[in-house]
């Protein structure tokens, strides 16, 4: 069984589900997993990728290109 059927499948059986506690079990583990997923993945930057970025940020104040917070916060608002 490929992935897309082992989901599907998956899927079916979770909409089958009537009781609440195993569903909030299958929630709490989805979650951690792909936070353990997530923390194994990352890397740490190297220090020449830092300092590109820290170049790019001071260029990009220097040359006005900043969105304020207010303005960011005021977007976001909007999506909803």
């Amino acid at each position: 069984m490929d992935l897309e059927a082992k989901k599907i499948s998956f899927v079916q059986e979770f909409l089958r589900l009537q009781n609440e506690e195993i569903i909030i079990g299958l929630e709490k583990m989805l979650h951690k997993s792909k936070a353990e997923l997530l923390e194994k993945e990352m890397k740490p930057m190297s220090m020449q990728q830092f300092n590109t970025e820290i170049d790019q940020a001071l260029d990009d104040s220097k040359n006005g290109r900043l969105t304020k917070a207010s303005e960011l916060k005021s977007k976001v608002q909007k999506w909803g």
